[in-house]
């Protein structure tokens, strides 16, 4: 359960984060220059470790990932604890969630949220650092960690760096001799302790002392000083004196204290404590967005899938084994139910296919992204290459962001699959696939094994595609309350049980006193709110839709097509890019669409059993409805274009409207459409050109008429009216005259 605070608290809070999102202040991150270790950016961090005297452990976190944000304050304190180890050790951190450090961090191997690399001394290379394990226990560990990755310096020890090997007697009896120093230090100690290690490294930076470690198995240099408990220590002059170390506690802050406050000890001059990074962090303002929390945000959608595919799965240089099936699942996921724009769904369906047949057992990623990028085989193709966050902007960089949409986007695809196109699917296909992508690509690897416990309770016990959708939401209901008040809480959105009351007043019943789950309700309200109608395109860039209207110019002049439309939709698709979408409009009419879509066989059925001969013969019939409309469109085009005349003012929108995003003047169906939306109909536009509207309408006449027949049935019609009606000319020709004969005959009556 979420922290309770009190009123004025929060609107205390609120204040302040409206205060900074709206002044443009930079976003704050988990580090700043001001702690005592140094944030490395993409391009410092080889210069920076690489051929350095000094040893370095950097740590490669995600600004968005909760477990980096639990281990920021451990992390800093410790590079307060050891910030007088330096120069020998140097702490840094590199941010791998900035688009600009996600190369470097796929270079050095980063695979999970927060890693912990060691480069020795003069290191040149990535694959040089040592991954340090680290656990949550505090910064003892982390330490001893440090430490012993120290001394596996053979060939070249860093300089700055005093030795660490336990000393003996006989250097202890020339030391004053051969180090011009006044005070020896001596630390008795167990093998198993690094206190000793500690302290050596603690009076690094101080002058005219030195310290050395003891074990408690050297017995000669334990009988000659009559060591009987360890730790202990004993302090040597250059005068000859020998005395005990007088301490309250044997511990390493105790040492440290007494040895800094001896008589002529002081802090070398040669080291600075100070470290100054190379470049100052360039932190961006992030405009803040307004978002309805009652809506979905297609921008949101659309930078998880920039995040999941260019970035989660590009952290991995090969992909083998079950890596590379959990991204066949996920792509095939993606592609049967995301409900994206049609130049999104080309990448998403291009992927698919093309991971179908890849027979390989280890793959690049290169040669994934290559596909992603592939522009001339799927010109109309293209994701976003940036993230957008709208209705999971944080109040901070470091909040919300990609784990808040890609709970969005596995709600979004259980929800999908409950529709008839998921009916033959097993009620565990989007369940499958996200544990799957959790399991080896999400960068947060606490989280990770958090969400695998989660699904090994009770996954396998979903029996259908509604309880797919009840049980993800409870889940990221537990998740929410597993981590609501803790560091990586947003406060401005405190994790709370969702949805919320104000959202859905039927989820929330009262038993015995006590608030309960109506799960009914709840499946009602997920299919309402993650419905393709309740998603917003605000905030997509315009450049995203005029790229990919300039990708369908190139399609349609190069004739490129990629010869395997999938269940007969891309062609409709294509033409559905053609008309778009006005920016902050729903998806609702592209999905309708889609349900609408059927065979071409089907588009137009038929009352004739047609053999293959007539269908040949009928493909080379001109479709004179298409033709006209056409026809009539261009002239009606052309006719308002040219005209000098301001008496309709929506043909000065048409004008704009063919100017705008370098439109193409032949283009009429884009443009007719585009008229269509901003209310100029096609007879408003005729009404000019006199003698033609009249033609124009009687074809809009036919074809009302001939909806729901083909092109046959009306050819056939028109034949067989003209033969009934010759019929019945013949027939009535036939009588008149039968009956003039008869009345010409002698024995006719008369009147």
């Amino acid at each position: 359960m979420a922290k309770r605070r009190s009123c004025s608290e929060l609107l205390q809070a609120a204040l302040l984060l409206a205060a900074s999102a709206f002044s443009g202040a930079p976003a704050l991150s988990l580090y700043s220059p001001s702690d005592p270790l140094t944030v490395l950016q993409a391009d410092t961090l080889e210069r920076s470790i690489f051929n350095s005297s000094s040893a370095w452990v950097v740590e490669f976190y995600a600004s968005w990932c909760g477990h980096c944000i639990h281990f920021a304050p451990t992390w800093r304190a410790l590079a307060n604890d050891i910030q007088e180890w330096r120069p020998a050790l140097r702490l840094g951190v590199l941010d791998c969630a900035e688009a600009s450090s996600q190369k470097v961090c796929s270079e050095f191997g980063i695979t999970g949220f927060p890693t912990l690399k060691f480069f020795k001394a003069f290191s040149r290379r990535p694959d040089e650092g040592i991954r340090l394990f680290h656990s949550d226990d505090g910064i003892d560990k982390l330490r001893h960690s440090i430490i012993t990755s120290v001394e596996r310096h053979e060939d070249v020890w860093p300089p700055a760096c005093p030795p660490l090997e336990p000393t003996s007697l006989a250097e202890v009896r020339g030391f004053f001799q051969a180090n011009n120093v006044t005070y020896l230090a001596l630390i008795f100690e167990k093998a198993d302790s690094f206190m000793g290690r500690e302290v050596i490294l603690d009076m690094l930076q101080y002058e005219n002392i030195a310290v050395r470690r003891v074990l408690s198995s050297d017995e000669e240099m334990v009988k000659k000083y009559d060591v009987a408990t360890f730790p202990s220590a004993y302090l040597l002059t250059s005068n000859g004196s020998c005395s005990r170390i007088p301490v309250h506690l044997e511990e390493r802050s105790f040492y440290t204290f007494f040895l800094r406050r001896l008589p002529d000890i002081v802090r070398g001059t040669s080291y600075n404590l100070t470290v100054i990074p190379d470049t100052e962090p360039r932190t961006t303002p992030t405009p803040w967005r307004v978002a309805d929390s009652s809506k979905l945000y297609m921008a949101d959608l659309e930078s998880v899938l920039h995040y999941t595919l260019r970035v989660e799965v590009a952290r991995f240089s090969d992909l083998r084994g079950e890596r590379l099936t959990a991204l066949k699942r996920y792509v095939s996921v993606l592609a049967k139910y995301f409900p994206a724009r049609p130049s999104v769904r080309n990448v998403l369906r291009n992927l698919n296919r093309w991971l179908r047949g890849v027979k390989e057992r280890d793959l690049p990623y290169s040669a994934v992204e290559a596909v992603l990028r592939n522009k001339k085989e799927v010109p109309n193709a293209r994701l976003m290459n940036r993230t957008i966050w709208v209705g999971c902007q944080g109040s901070q960089s470091q909040f919300r962001g990609y784990p808040c949409s890609l709970w969005l986007l596995f709600h979004l695809l259980t929800v999908q699959a409950t529709l008839p196109k998921g009916q033959n699917a097993s009620p565990l296909e989007v369940l499958s696939a996200m544990r799957e992508y959790v399991r080896f690509f999400f960068g947060c690897r606490d989280c990770a094994e958090h969400f695998e416990g989660m699904a090994a309770e009770s996954m396998d016990k979903v029996k259908s595609r509604d309880e797919a959708v009840v049980w993800l939401w409870s889940r990221h209901n537990r998740v929410n309350a597993r981590i609501a008040g803790t560091t990586s809480e947003d406060p401005k959105f405190p994790k709370l049980q969702w949805p919320p009351p104000s959202m859905c007043p039927a989820c929330h019943k009262k038993f015995n006193g006590q608030q309960v789950w109506d799960e009914g309700a709840v499946l009602s309200f997920f299919k309402a709110h993650f419905s393709p109608s309740n998603i917003y395109l605000d905030y997509i860039p315009p450049e995203e839709v005029r790229s990919a209207r300039r990708g369908r110019n190139t399609e349609e002049k190069e004739g490129v097509t990629d010869g395997k439309q999938e269940d007969g939709r891309e062609a409709e698709e294509e033409g559905e890019e053609r008309t778009g979408r006005p920016e902050g409009g729903t998806v609702e009419s592209e999905i309708r669409g889609s349900e609408r879509r059927t065979s071409p066989d089907l588009h137009r059925p038929s009352i004739v059993k047609m053999n293959p001969r007539t269908r040949e013969l009928e493909e080379g019939i001109v479709d004179l409805d298409s033709f006209s409309e056409q026809h009539y469109r261009s002239k009606a085009l052309k006719a308002a274009a040219a005209s000098k005349s301001r008496r309709l003012s929506k043909r000065d929108t048409m004008l704009q409207l063919m100017a705008d995003d370098h439109h193409q003047a032949s283009d009429y169906d884009a443009a007719w459409e585009r008229l269509r939306r901003k209310g100029l109909d096609g007879q408003q536009l005729l009404s000019a050109m006199g003698e033609e509207e009249g033609g124009t309408l009687r074809n809009q006449w036919f074809r009302i008429l001939g909806v729901g027949f083909s092109r046959l049935d009306v050819s056939l019609c028109i034949v067989l009216y003209f033969l009934s009606s010759m019929c019945l000319l013949g027939m009535y020709t036939f009588f008149r005259m039968h009956m003039r004969y008869r009345k010409g005959r002698p024995g006719f009556p008369t009147a």
